[in-house]
């Protein structure tokens, strides 16, 4: 293995070297995936937290509010899984076009980086810690929010609030579930490889 290349196993860690018997952490920084910005995330139970109850769905990330625009960074090493579409308004009107990157980090944490208004890499590429990965979407348009619509997204339209970082948290690869949609989980049990987000950014840089 050459020294640019890493290892992004099912274990997301790096090979590391045995002194004296012990297994020994590599050093890793973690950064704040929106440069620039302040250090601020929803507290538990509040709008846009993970876990959030929204009636009939619970909220699988936690939401980083920013203009459109703004830029998005991995939070640490890791290789791309995926890029591609996350919300479109053929799935649901009042949703705009946004994407959505899946990285492996080194530490083991698998994160989905969502509702960007474009991606920057491409599924198997590794990327560096604090490198941009995109920029903050307009996942809302507003002016089709209506009556109908849930009272978390009418909420968000009285506030003004249509572009934000979407970002979830795995102990394991994240797949595809039936239960799962936009950002939402549709089912009062959370899912055992679904982590806090929070808990990771906390001590970000």
């Amino acid at each position: 293995m050459s020294p640019r290349q890493r290892d992004f196993s099912s274990r997301g860690t790096r090979p590391v070297t045995p002194d004296q018997g012990k297994k020994r952490e590599p050093e890793r920084k973690r950064y704040w995936p929106l440069p620039g910005t302040e250090h601020t995330f929803p507290s538990e139970g509040k709008a846009g937290s993970f876990w959030e109850d929204r009636g009939d769905r619970h909220h699988a990330g936690l939401d980083l509010y920013a203009p459109a625009g703004t830029r998005v960074v991995s939070i640490e090493d890791g290789k791309v899984l995926s890029a591609g579409i996350f919300t479109s308004p053929d799935r649901v009107p009042y949703w705009n076009r946004t994407c959505q990157v899946t990285i492996a980090h080194i530490s083991g944490v698998f994160c989905r980086y969502a509702e960007l208004r474009d991606v920057t890499v491409k599924a198997g590429r590794e990327v560096d810690g604090g490198e941009i990965i995109g920029h903050v979407g307009e996942v809302l348009n507003l002016s089709l929010v209506g009556a109908g619509s849930p009272a978390y997204i009418r909420e968000l339209k009285e506030q003004g609030r249509s572009s934000m970082l979407h970002l979830e948290a795995f102990t394991s690869a994240p797949g595809t579930d039936p239960e799962y949609q936009g950002g939402n989980w549709f089912s009062s049990r959370k899912p055992a490889h679904l982590a806090d987000p929070a808990r990771i950014l906390r001590d970000a840089v």
